[in-house]
């Protein structure tokens, strides 16, 4: 298994610094192939009238404004991966849906992994509820760059925060062609479930076991929370060990995006200190 076609999600010029970097850094690692992707949302402005039609000075200006955005960023795109001899493609969508369109997510459920930017903390919520949506409705793995990402780098160190899931186990093997790079690998459990016939640290041994079979250098450890939060305490692993690349599960419930371990997704992905691979 490996990555051949990858989407990187431009969301905005600022992009043009580490995330193209890092984005760079993975496509020639798999000598693969990148779709550049921006979606715009244009909606349709009422006038604060009894008839409530759309204004169409309004709806043209919201438009030409999307256009000269996307323009922008598709140059930025294409002038990079010109200069660096990267295999592309550029796909500028322009509508009412945004990253939450039809054709948006058709484009990403084509690929074999999605990399896209850590949103900003200011972003309003329709906004991130939108990305979020598409990022996890594509069903493709998808590998967040924190904003504190500088320079590429190959991710040498990856931890895989594993608790058993369903989604923990799609997103470790969707992880499966870096885990097969990195020099070194950790299964890390937080509180792991015990049954009585199961020991609880067995899940993250038996997965370790596995993926040692595939020739990764792989260890098992677990942690207990106590009285600290899970989040704090897998952000606190990522940072004494210097990981590259934190690998987890993710799912959704009522329209905010999860982590497995005890809901912490707006702490670990607000303040990302590792590149990010999640699937659900």
């Amino acid at each position: 298994m490996s990555y051949k076609t990858i989407l990187a999600v431009m969301e905005s010029p600022a992009q043009q610094g580490g995330f193209l970097d890092f984005t760079f850094e993975v496509v020639r690692s798999f000598d693969a192939h990148l779709i550049g992707l921006h979606a715009e949302a244009v909606t349709p402005t009422p006038i604060v009238a009894p008839m409530e039609i759309p204004d169409p000075i309004s709806v043209q200006s919201m438009q030409e404004l999307a256009e000269k955005r996307s323009a922008e960023i598709g140059e930025i795109f294409r002038t990079r991966t010109e200069r660096e001899g990267i295999s592309c493609d550029w796909r500028n969508i322009v509508s009412a849906s945004g990253f939450a369109g039809p054709s948006v997510i058709d484009s990403a459920r084509a690929v074999d992994l999605i990399i896209a930017p850590q949103l900003a903390s200011d972003a309003p919520g329709d906004i991130r509820t939108n990305f979020e949506n598409f990022l996890f409705e594509s069903g493709r793995p998808v590998l967040m760059v924190p904003h504190v990402a500088k320079a590429a780098k190959p991710f040498s160190k990856v931890m895989v925060a594993w608790n058993g899931s369903r989604e923990a186990a799609r997103s470790t093997f969707d992880a499966l062609p870096f885990l097969k790079k990195a020099d070194e690998v950790e299964i890390f459990s937080v509180n792991p479930r015990e049954s009585a016939d199961e020991d609880s640290g067995l899940s993250g041994a038996e997965i370790a076991a596995t993926l040692a079979r595939h020739g990764i250098n792989v260890v098992a450890t677990t942690a207990h929370a106590d009285k600290a939060k899970a989040g704090e305490i897998i952000e606190n692993r990522l940072s004494d060990n210097s990981v590259d690349l934190l690998v987890m599960g993710a799912y959704t419930h009522s329209r905010l995006w999860e982590l497995l371990f005890g809901g912490v997704t707006r702490t670990l992905l607000g303040s990302m200190t590792a590149a990010t691979l999640m699937s659900r």
